[in-house]
């Protein structure tokens, strides 16, 4: 990465260092070394709490002590995620980057931006000797990518601050004042594999190049979603002609929308040459259906040696649960304000063997939490008829809009001031970490914003470098007008 290209420069050689350290969600604990070691190397209080966050207090810089304490929070874990042909190890190897125009991008992999560069402010800020703020605490979370695990886990008391920006949202400009909630549903069919029935066939399908992206944030891009799209092939090839699942592997991330699966599965073989050619309409068919968003789509089909198949009743059951999951936009905010913003959604994330069959696993996400609960059921009662397992968790909460927030006042204020036009206060329908800061913190006044990011929770990941220095700017404008403590 060649720092010279980059500003503002402290931000992005701190952005360097932190891509050195392997950080994927639930294996942190490189991550917390090195930040506990730079807040102590700083002569800065430094904590841990049980949950592995870190705490680092920054005192205010002279003439600005009476300045109410501000929390600057980020999650120091990444999504782990690379190109099907790039050789990477998540856990032991540093992020390659390079510059493509205004663009930062990593060679194979994702960035790490989400959240690195939010870790990368705070340790910017933290390291500055010529900045002009309050008391300052800097909040570093772990695991939010796969379980909001840091946040669930933060105690009331661990802070002390009147005031929280969150640098966590992905688009310059836009200053988010609430979140959706979420919940997991995991299904598991459980079964013993046996012998396929004489006289069939194996295919071996794959699909691949979708350009996926984040669950919550790019669920109403009518983007392919590739295992619903294989399990309307099966749907259709058991309907027509009969056929028995042997292998379903798609999706690794409960809030990515799937780019690439597989699935073998045989059929009669006087049958194997007409499901062939269906396979070649289908994907036709498809490539015409996403010919805007998804125009990379491969489609491959092949024949594959005989394995162990699902027991027909199994077999049948899951592909016609697959078939009838729900998977996008479920409703948009009744609110005319809010019209544009997605309210509840759900998105089928993954389809992965298991020791004795295959687990599913949706994210469903709202706004409104009872609809949250209604569109969880809708998925879990499909996959008890189909008479699998499920498995779900309490979720987390929504973090709802606070109408007389000083904090925004302030953020509003001071980005028209420095840019000259005023920024989109809004919210978000990806799940934020503010929303169970808020359970804990009912009266710490909160926003969300950071840099421009694209692709996130996939390969394509980049960070719009002009971005990053607006932000920069504008936290530290916000930072000099923090009002005193009343």
């Amino acid at each position: 990465m060649k720092n010279a290209e980059l500003t503002p420069r402290c931000v992005f050689d701190q952005f360097a260092k932190i891509n050195t350290i392997p950080r994927p969600s639930k294996h942190e604990e490189k991550m917390i070394a090195y930040l506990v070691d730079f807040g102590k190397s700083h002569g800065f209080e430094t904590q841990v709490d049980a949950t592995g966050n870190v705490l680092i207090k920054k005192p205010a810089t002279p003439g600005y002590e009476d300045r109410k304490t501000v929390v600057l929070q980020s999650h120091m874990d990444m999504v782990c995620d690379k190109l099907v042909d790039i050789d990477f190890d998540f856990m032991n190897d540093a992020i390659q980057t390079y510059v493509d125009g205004e663009w930062l991008r990593a060679k194979g992999t994702t960035l790490g931006a989400d959240d690195g560069i939010g870790d990368a402010i705070e340790l910017a800020i933290l390291d500055s000797t010529d900045i002009e703020h309050g008391p300052i605490e800097c909040l570093f979370t772990v695991d939010e990518e796969t379980g909001l695990t840091g946040a669930f886990g933060l105690q009331s008391g661990f802070m002390s601050g009147d005031m929280l920006i969150n640098l966590d949202s992905e688009d310059e400009g836009q200053i988010f004042v609430s979140c959706a909630g979420g919940i997991t549903t995991e299904a598991r069919f459980h079964f013993t594999r046996e012998a396929a029935p004489s006289g069939m066939f194996f295919l071996k399908a794959s699909l691949k190049g979708l350009n996926g992206g984040h669950s919550g944030d790019d669920i109403n891009k009518k983007r392919a979603n590739a295992i619903k799209i294989l399990s309307r092939f099966l749907y259709t090839v058991q309907e027509k002609y009969g056929l028995r699942l042997a292998q379903f592997k798609s999706g690794k991330l409960h809030n990515a929308i799937p780019r690439d699966g597989v699935i073998v599965f045989c059929v009669p073989t006087d049958k194997k040459e007409e499901v062939r050619a269906a396979w070649n309409i289908f994907a036709s068919e498809v490539e015409e259906e996403y010919h805007v968003t998804d125009t990379g789509m491969v489609f491959a089909m092949e024949s594959a040696d005989a394995e162990p198949v699902l027991p027909a009743d199994v077999s049948c059951r899951f592909i016609q649960a697959m078939q009838a999951l729900d998977n996008g936009v479920f409703a948009m905010c009744q609110d005319e304000e809010l019209s544009w913003l997605v309210e509840t959604s759900s998105n089928v994330a993954s389809v992965q063997p298991t020791d004795d069959g295959l687990a599913v696993v949706a994210s469903q996400r709202s706004n409104v939490m009872s609809n949250l609960r209604n569109m969880a059921n809708t998925v879990k009662a499909l996959f008890q008829l189909a008479g699998a397992e499920v498995i779900q968790g309490d979720g987390y909460p929504a973090w709802k809009m606070n109408p007389n927030s000083d904090l925004t006042k302030i953020v509003v204020e001071t980005y028209r001031r420095l840019f000259g036009k005023d920024p989109k206060v809004l919210g978000i329908h990806a799940g934020l970490e503010c929303g169970l800061f808020s359970e804990r913190y009912p009266n710490m006044d909160m926003v969300s914003f950071g840099p421009t990011l694209r692709g996130v929770h996939t390969p394509d990941e980049c960070l719009h470098i002009p971005t990053v220095q607006m932000v920069w700017d504008h936290l530290l404008e916000i930072l000099k007008n923090i009002p005193a403590k009343s």
